[in-house]
């Protein structure tokens, strides 16, 4: 486990890009999975202000981790936040775009984004493999859109599966425990002082964290399992590492 702790947003954005840019530099093309949220949406921001030179838009491959079942078009659509904040910006190729359809019905969907991950993605031991699986994590300890209430979803045998929002009943699609842990490399994203508590439960001890939140289930067959985060949400750890 790598954890690294930022003083602002901007640092944290600075150091995730320079990491991809390495990651970059090593192979042809890459595929990384986006997460919704604010922070993404700060990095999003970040990634369009930069100079066009500065990262290849050709190589990146997007896929998400998670979608509401809304249209794309929707405020709530995690596609749209991208879309908006990144895609009308940099010169990303329709055809590397992978989206979660929010709007078909969420059975059918769940089959058909799980067979586009099988024929799109490498497979590792028969199941995709993404370059970066870019993650949050809620208040709640829930990561892409597995809740706490639903953990039974993450140990699924399919690539997604239907998942609902606690409160709001929101459908909504997600990848599974097998797809995120499989990934070469898992990143998790995390700022605000309302996410300290969880942090430091799921850093140190991550096997008791695990029986109650599913962010503590991600780990990596790799090995490579990274904390972005900053000061505020690290407030609650005595050590790093």
């Amino acid at each position: 486990m790598n954890i690294e702790v930022f003083n602002t947003l901007n640092d944290l954005n600075h150091s995730f890009t320079s990491w991809l840019k390495e990651l970059l530099t090593e192979k042809e093309s890459i595929t990384i999975a986006l997460s919704g949220g604010s922070t993404p949406k700060s990095l999003f921001d970040y990634w369009a202000t930069l100079p066009e030179e500065e990262i290849d838009w050709k190589k990146i491959k997007f896929f998400w981790g998670d979608e509401r079942c809304v249209s794309p078009t929707d405020e709530e659509s995690n596609y749209k936040m991208t879309k908006e904040h990144l895609f009308d910006f940099v010169p990303v190729p329709e055809d590397n775009i992978f989206r979660i359809m929010g709007e078909n019905d969420p059975a059918a969907e769940v089959l058909r984004y799980g067979e586009i991950l099988q024929d799109k993605l490498e497979r590792v031991n028969g199941i995709p493999t993404f370059d970066i699986m870019m993650l949050g994590m809620g208040d709640d300890g829930h990561t892409a859109s597995i809740f706490p209430y639903e953990m039974t979803l993450w140990d699924s045998v399919e690539n997604c599966v239907t998942a609902t929002h606690p409160q709001s009943g929101q459908k909504r699609v997600s990848l599974t425990g097998k797809v995120i842990n499989n990934a070469k490399n898992v990143v998790f994203l995390v700022t605000g002082e309302n996410k300290a508590e969880k942090v430091k439960e799921i850093i140190s001890d991550p096997d008791l964290a695990a029986k109650k939140y599913p962010a503590a289930r991600v780990q990596p067959d790799s090995g490579n399992l990274h904390w972005f985060i900053d000061v505020k949400a690290a407030q609650m750890l005595t050590t790093k590492s």
